[in-house]
């Protein structure tokens, strides 16, 4: 069998495919970022076998989480398949899914008050904005791009996200808060949370002004995040509604397996729980 060496033209070439095949910017970024991970991880000859993609598995395994692991071997697998080279693929790490979320992580909120509290006094009006919009529609950071002044102002927002389109409804108190900063701000039309150069704002900057909150409003570091925003919103609708099946509408999720989580109650209700069996004989 003649050998594959991996090239850098040959990543960008997958980079291209992966725009054709209209993938998200997002996705893209992650997955050539990842091959890029594995190109640096070959001796010089850049080689590519099955043995040297099981012990790039292995390396992967000692250092990160299953479902990190698992995600970066994806993104190898996928040039592996659009290269023809199959016989390079390597199976995915086996994780029993979870029906528990770590309530630790939990944005309860007295935080998310303090945090957008926190913004307003520190002038950063925009950024306190963002996260309410976030938690108020239940959306992920990439779609804040979809909020314009046009949806606001007809209260609904078509999302259109991993090639998917699905509405999302704007709650009254939203829409006069977005309209009012509107106003403030002098945006007449178009995004709502954009560059100076009407480009959408980048995830990485929102993640790191939202870190830099955090500690100024002193909420634990491990739940400020963009997407736990979005959790907040998810299990404070299943408390009231109760509805599994319209949230994982609102969310976006193809499957109700993956809203399931938020039914649950967080691991220490699951311990406790464990405890009233009393199993053990004295």
């Amino acid at each position: 069998m003649k050998p594959h060496k991996l090239t850098d033209s040959m990543i960008q070439d997958y980079g291209k495919n992966l725009f054709e095949e209209e993938k998200s910017k997002a996705t893209i970024d992650k997955y050539l970022r990842d091959i890029r991970s594995f190109y640096e991880s070959l001796p010089d000859d850049k080689i590519v076998d099955k043995n040297r993609v099981i012990h790039y598995k292995m390396q992967l395994t000692g250092t990160y989480k299953a479902t990190s692991v698992n995600s970066m071997l994806t993104a190898v697998n996928g040039i592996f398949s659009y290269l023809g080279w199959t016989e390079c693929k390597v199976k995915l790490l086996k994780i029993q899914k979870s029906s528990f979320r770590n309530a630790q992580q939990d944005m309860s909120r007295d935080d998310y008050i303090k945090l957008v509290e926190t913004a307003n006094q520190q002038g950063k009006v925009r950024l306190g904005m963002i996260i309410q919009t976030i938690c108020a529609a239940g959306i992920r950071v990439s779609e804040l791009k979809y909020i314009t002044v046009e949806a606001v102002k007809s209260s609904r927002a078509v999302i259109n996200n991993k090639g998917k389109t699905r509405i999302i409804l704007i709650p009254p108190e939203l829409q006069s808060a977005l309209l009012t900063y509107c106003e403030e701000q002098e945006i007449c039309s178009g995004m709502i949370f954009s560059t100076r150069s009407g480009k959408p704002l980048d995830r990485s900057n929102i993640w790191r002004e939202m870190k830099n909150l955090g500690k100024s409003a002193t909420v634990m570091d491990e739940k400020v995040f963009p997407h736990n925003f979005r959790h907040m919103f998810a299990r404070i609708f299943y408390r009231v509604t109760g509805n599994l099946l319209q949230l994982a509408d609102i969310l976006g999720h193809s499957s109700i397996e993956v809203t399931r989580i938020y039914a649950s109650d967080g691991i220490m209700e699951w311990k406790k729980s464990m405890e009233m069996l009393e199993m053990l004989v004295e």
